[in-house]
Order: C-alpha cells, then sequence, then structure tokens
C-alpha cells in the first residue's frame, strides 16, 4: 500500500512538474516553484527526486511516456491507414496543446546540454517517424497512398511539423494555427497521393 501511495506520489510530482517547466520553461524553474504548485515541501520533493537535473529528466520521461502511450494506441487501432494517418496528424498536430509543445521545443533546447534529455527526445523522435512509416507502407501496400518512398516522405511530414509547431509557438503571431493545420494536411496528402480533404 505505502509503495503504491508512494508511486501515485511521485506520479503527481512528475505531472504537476512538466506543467510548470512548460509553463516557466527549463532555464527558468525552479524546484520551489514545483514544489509550492504541487502543495509539498522541497523535502518531499527531494525524497522522490536526488536532484533537480533528475527530476527534470524524469518529468520530460513521464511526458514522453504518456505520448508514447498516444502512438501505441494509434498503431494498434483496427482503422484503415487514411484513418491512422488522419489520427497522428490530430495527435501531433503544430497546433495542439500549447503546454505540450511548449515542454518538447524546450526540452529540445536543452537537449543540446542534457544527456539524459536528448536520449529521451530521439527516443520520442525515432517512435513518432517510425510509426508514420509503417502507417505509410501500410497504405501503399493496401493501395490506399501512392508513396515512392515512405522514409523520405516521412522525415518530410515531420520536419515540417516541428518546424510548423516552432513558428506557432515561439511566433504565435507570425503562423496561424488553422493555417498550420491546413499546410500540414495538404503536404501530408500530397505526400501519399491523396486529396486534403481526405485527411
Amino acid at each position: 500500500m505505502t509503495r503504491g501511495f508512494s508511486r501515485l506520489r511521485r506520479e503527481d510530482l512528475l505531472k504537476t512538474a512538466c506543467e510548470v517547466i512548460a509553463e516557466q520553461g527549463f532555464g527558468h524553474t525552479r524546484t520551489i516553484d514545483i514544489a509550492r504548485a504541487a502543495g509539498v515541501s522541497q523535502a518531499l520533493l527531494f525524497y522522490h527526486f536526488e536532484t533537480k537535473d533528475e527530476l527534470f529528466a524524469q518529468a520530460f520521461a513521464y511526458a514522453a511516456r504518456m505520448h508514447l502511450d498516444t502512438l501505441d494506441a494509434i498503431e494498434r487501432s483496427p482503422g484503415t491507414p487514411p484513418e491512422r494517418l488522419r489520427a497522428l496528424l490530430r495527435r501531433s498536430s503544430p497546433a495542439g496543446s500549447s503546454d505540450g509543445w511548449r515542454l518538447w521545443i524546450d526540452a529540445w533546447s536543452e537537449s543540446m546540454r542534457n544527456k539524459e534529455l536528448e536520449q529521451t527526445a530521439r527516443r520520442l523522435d525515432l517512435r513518432g517517424r517510425t510509426l508514420l512509416r509503417g502507417i505509410i507502407e501500410a497504405g501503399v501496400a493496401s493501395g490506399d497512398f501512392v508513396c515512392p518512398d515512405p522514409e523520405e516522405s516521412t522525415w518530410r511530414i515531420f520536419a515540417l511539423l516541428d518546424g510548423l509547431a516552432i513558428q506557432i509557438h515561439v511566433h504565435p503571431k507570425v503562423v496561424s494555427r488553422r493555417w498550420a493545420t491546413r499546410l500540414l494536411r495538404a503536404t501530408a496528402a500530397a505526400e501519399v497521393g491523396l486529396n486534403p480533404d481526405d485527411l
């Protein structure tokens, strides 16, 4: 019972840490900020996480795990390749949750200096690209898609997705969410030989 409660407490702290870091950024978040937001003492925070770096790395790993669970659900879904592609684009949309994207963008920056964050970010990126390539390959095999090189198409779609996310969340007045969503759908559709309205 105590172990189960401790695990739940740790999950709550990681969730709160993600929320605070998304709002303030890795560079401006202090452990006292997370402790206050969670309604606990810093001593309890350091009972669960020995250092600030460990807390930050575990918080990002927690957020990544939540996203990976979503990707796994898309992969396991019985939908057609176009339906799964539509679900993946919707879930990964650059116009999606501001908190989620702020956390990813900030983590990318921190990953240049933090090996653990870099490994988590790379694992998450690889999983997303592997899923997308698999969906495209399945669509080609079923005749739903026409795509001569699923690997290159996957890279182009993800590069656009990440680039648009940065524009939307770093320069919100430059690119509208609606326009970015339309551009992503049009590009993904073109890569697999569909009409944008099909996505």
